[in-house]
Protein backbone atom coordinates (compact mmCIF):
# COMPACT_ATOMS: atom_id res chain seq x y z
CA UNK A 1 0.00 0.00 0.00
CA UNK A 2 3.18 2.08 1.13
CA UNK A 3 4.38 1.90 -2.18
CA UNK A 4 1.42 2.32 -4.17
CA UNK A 5 1.15 5.68 -2.56
CA UNK A 6 4.61 6.28 -3.30
CA UNK A 7 4.11 5.97 -7.10
CA UNK A 8 1.65 8.18 -7.22
CA UNK A 9 3.14 10.98 -5.34
CA UNK A 10 6.28 10.19 -8.07
CA UNK A 11 3.66 10.80 -10.76
CA UNK A 12 2.24 14.13 -9.09
CA UNK A 13 5.57 15.50 -8.81
CA UNK A 14 6.61 14.03 -12.38
CA UNK A 15 3.41 16.31 -13.36
CA UNK A 16 4.03 19.30 -11.42
CA UNK A 17 7.88 18.99 -13.02
CA UNK A 18 6.29 18.67 -16.44
CA UNK A 19 3.88 21.63 -16.03
CA UNK A 20 6.22 24.15 -14.35
CA UNK A 21 8.72 23.38 -17.46
CA UNK A 22 5.50 23.97 -19.71
CA UNK A 23 5.03 27.31 -18.07
CA UNK A 24 8.53 28.69 -18.01
CA UNK A 25 9.08 27.78 -21.69
CA UNK A 26 6.29 29.74 -22.46
CA UNK A 27 7.39 32.54 -20.63
CA UNK A 28 10.72 32.05 -21.71
CA UNK A 29 8.94 32.37 -25.54
CA UNK A 30 7.14 35.31 -24.99
CA UNK A 31 9.59 37.27 -22.80
CA UNK A 32 12.96 36.46 -24.57
CA UNK A 33 12.62 34.48 -27.86
CA UNK A 34 9.46 36.38 -29.21
CA UNK A 35 11.34 39.94 -28.97
CA UNK A 36 14.88 39.03 -30.09
CA UNK A 37 13.87 36.47 -33.36
CA UNK A 38 10.66 37.94 -34.60
CA UNK A 39 10.35 41.47 -33.23
CA UNK A 40 7.12 41.40 -31.02
CA UNK A 41 7.02 42.68 -27.55
CA UNK A 42 3.90 41.81 -26.56
CA UNK A 43 4.43 42.21 -23.02
CA UNK A 44 6.98 44.79 -23.45
CA UNK A 45 9.31 42.40 -21.25
CA UNK A 46 11.59 42.80 -24.58
CA UNK A 47 12.22 46.25 -24.15
CA UNK A 48 12.36 46.09 -20.80
CA UNK A 49 15.28 43.36 -20.61
CA UNK A 50 16.98 43.98 -23.58
CA UNK A 51 15.90 41.29 -26.00
CA UNK A 52 14.07 43.27 -28.40
CA UNK A 53 17.70 44.96 -29.00
CA UNK A 54 18.91 41.32 -30.60
CA UNK A 55 16.35 41.83 -33.26
CA UNK A 56 17.46 42.05 -36.99
CA UNK A 57 14.76 43.13 -39.31
CA UNK A 58 14.88 41.53 -42.75
CA UNK A 59 15.88 43.63 -45.41
CA UNK A 60 13.71 43.16 -47.92
CA UNK A 61 14.85 45.70 -50.03
CA UNK A 62 18.33 44.09 -50.42
CA UNK A 63 18.23 42.52 -54.01
CA UNK A 64 20.54 40.32 -55.83
CA UNK A 65 21.53 43.61 -57.97
CA UNK A 66 24.01 43.43 -61.34
CA UNK A 67 27.02 45.21 -61.22
CA UNK A 68 27.17 48.06 -63.25
CA UNK A 69 29.20 48.68 -66.11
CA UNK A 70 30.51 50.76 -68.40
CA UNK A 71 28.52 49.49 -71.24
CA UNK A 72 25.45 50.09 -68.89
CA UNK A 73 25.92 54.24 -68.89
CA UNK A 74 24.22 55.85 -72.06
CA UNK A 75 23.84 55.74 -75.77
CA UNK A 76 25.54 52.57 -77.31
CA UNK A 77 28.87 53.94 -78.99
CA UNK A 78 27.52 52.91 -82.60
CA UNK A 79 24.46 56.16 -81.95
CA UNK A 80 26.34 59.38 -82.70
CA UNK A 81 25.95 62.43 -80.40
CA UNK A 82 23.78 64.63 -82.45
CA UNK A 83 24.68 67.91 -83.63
CA UNK A 84 22.45 70.17 -82.00
CA UNK A 85 24.18 69.13 -78.77
CA UNK A 86 26.47 71.99 -79.77
CA UNK A 87 24.17 74.30 -80.34
CA UNK A 88 24.69 77.78 -78.28
CA UNK A 89 22.86 77.90 -74.96
CA UNK A 90 19.91 80.87 -75.26
CA UNK A 91 20.05 84.11 -74.16
CA UNK A 92 17.08 83.69 -71.68
CA UNK A 93 16.45 80.69 -69.21
CA UNK A 94 13.37 79.13 -68.47
CA UNK A 95 11.31 81.23 -65.13
CA UNK A 96 12.03 79.35 -62.00
CA UNK A 97 9.29 77.36 -61.15
CA UNK A 98 8.67 74.58 -58.29
CA UNK A 99 7.12 70.69 -58.27
CA UNK A 100 6.49 67.62 -56.13
CA UNK A 101 5.03 64.56 -58.52
CA UNK A 102 4.58 61.16 -57.65
CA UNK A 103 5.49 58.19 -59.87
CA UNK A 104 3.98 54.99 -59.50
CA UNK A 105 5.65 52.02 -60.99
CA UNK A 106 4.03 48.94 -61.46
CA UNK A 107 6.22 45.76 -60.48
CA UNK A 108 8.64 44.38 -62.68
CA UNK A 109 8.02 47.59 -64.85
CA UNK A 110 10.23 50.32 -65.42
CA UNK A 111 8.62 54.17 -66.41
CA UNK A 112 10.72 57.55 -67.95
CA UNK A 113 9.80 61.11 -66.12
CA UNK A 114 11.69 64.36 -67.84
CA UNK A 115 11.43 67.71 -68.14
CA UNK A 116 11.95 70.50 -70.26
CA UNK A 117 15.65 71.97 -70.32
CA UNK A 118 17.25 74.46 -72.16
CA UNK A 119 21.21 74.72 -72.32
CA UNK A 120 22.92 75.18 -69.10
CA UNK A 121 19.76 75.82 -67.24
CA UNK A 122 19.75 75.02 -63.89
CA UNK A 123 17.44 72.38 -61.55
CA UNK A 124 17.92 71.26 -57.65
CA UNK A 125 15.98 67.87 -57.43
CA UNK A 126 15.20 65.21 -54.23
CA UNK A 127 13.50 62.07 -55.18
CA UNK A 128 12.58 59.19 -52.89
CA UNK A 129 10.75 55.78 -52.81
CA UNK A 130 7.41 56.21 -50.66
CA UNK A 131 8.30 53.10 -48.67
CA UNK A 132 12.35 52.83 -48.95
CA UNK A 133 12.16 50.34 -51.37
CA UNK A 134 15.46 50.13 -54.04
CA UNK A 135 14.96 50.97 -57.49
CA UNK A 136 17.43 50.97 -60.89
CA UNK A 137 17.69 53.83 -61.68
CA UNK A 138 19.17 56.15 -65.11
CA UNK A 139 19.33 59.80 -64.72
CA UNK A 140 19.90 60.82 -68.60
CA UNK A 141 19.40 63.56 -70.85
CA UNK A 142 18.27 63.68 -74.81
CA UNK A 143 19.27 66.19 -77.04
CA UNK A 144 16.36 67.94 -78.88
CA UNK A 145 17.20 67.05 -82.66
CA UNK A 146 14.94 68.13 -85.36
CA UNK A 147 14.92 64.65 -87.26
CA UNK A 148 15.10 62.19 -84.29
CA UNK A 149 16.04 58.93 -85.39
CA UNK A 150 14.32 55.54 -84.20
CA UNK A 151 17.14 55.04 -81.60
CA UNK A 152 18.18 58.41 -80.28
CA UNK A 153 21.26 59.10 -78.42
CA UNK A 154 21.14 60.00 -74.65
CA UNK A 155 23.69 60.76 -71.89
CA UNK A 156 23.59 59.40 -68.52
CA UNK A 157 24.41 61.24 -65.85
CA UNK A 158 23.89 58.35 -62.95
CA UNK A 159 23.07 54.82 -62.89
CA UNK A 160 22.37 53.28 -59.87
CA UNK A 161 20.36 51.80 -57.45
CA UNK A 162 19.15 53.79 -54.81
CA UNK A 163 16.25 54.85 -52.71
CA UNK A 164 16.84 58.72 -52.33
CA UNK A 165 19.18 61.19 -54.45
CA UNK A 166 19.26 65.00 -54.50
CA UNK A 167 21.08 67.25 -56.20
CA UNK A 168 21.94 70.25 -58.33
CA UNK A 169 22.09 69.46 -62.47
CA UNK A 170 22.62 71.89 -65.13
CA UNK A 171 21.75 70.82 -68.66
CA UNK A 172 24.75 70.13 -70.91
CA UNK A 173 22.51 70.69 -74.07
CA UNK A 174 18.73 71.71 -74.63
CA UNK A 175 16.55 68.49 -74.38
CA UNK A 176 14.82 66.19 -72.29
CA UNK A 177 16.08 65.26 -69.43
CA UNK A 178 15.15 62.85 -66.41
CA UNK A 179 14.85 59.69 -64.69
CA UNK A 180 14.33 55.91 -65.95
CA UNK A 181 12.97 54.03 -62.80
CA UNK A 182 12.87 50.15 -63.10
CA UNK A 183 10.68 48.24 -60.49
CA UNK A 184 12.98 45.15 -59.80
CA UNK A 185 10.47 44.08 -57.01
CA UNK A 186 6.35 42.33 -57.29
CA UNK A 187 5.10 45.29 -55.62
CA UNK A 188 4.20 48.57 -56.88
CA UNK A 189 6.24 51.54 -56.12
CA UNK A 190 5.27 54.66 -55.34
CA UNK A 191 8.59 57.91 -56.57
CA UNK A 192 8.34 61.18 -55.26
CA UNK A 193 10.34 63.39 -57.60
CA UNK A 194 10.26 67.32 -56.26
CA UNK A 195 11.78 69.96 -58.17
CA UNK A 196 12.87 73.63 -58.19
CA UNK A 197 14.82 75.57 -61.01
CA UNK A 198 14.84 76.44 -64.05
CA UNK A 199 12.45 73.80 -66.62
CA UNK A 200 9.28 72.90 -68.15
CA UNK A 201 7.06 70.13 -67.47
CA UNK A 202 5.46 68.19 -70.20
CA UNK A 203 1.69 68.20 -70.08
Amino acid sequence: MEQNNQVVVRKKQVLKSVSIAFIIGILVFIIAVLPAEYGKDPLGTGNLFGFSRLYIKENTNQLNFKKIALKDVGSPSSITKPVEANNPASEKQFDIIQDSITVKIPAKKGIEYKVKMLKYGSTKYEWYSLNKEIVFLDFHGEVEEKNPPKEVFYESYTVAYSNNMGGTFTAPFKGKHGWYFKNLSTKEITIIIKLKGQYKLFN
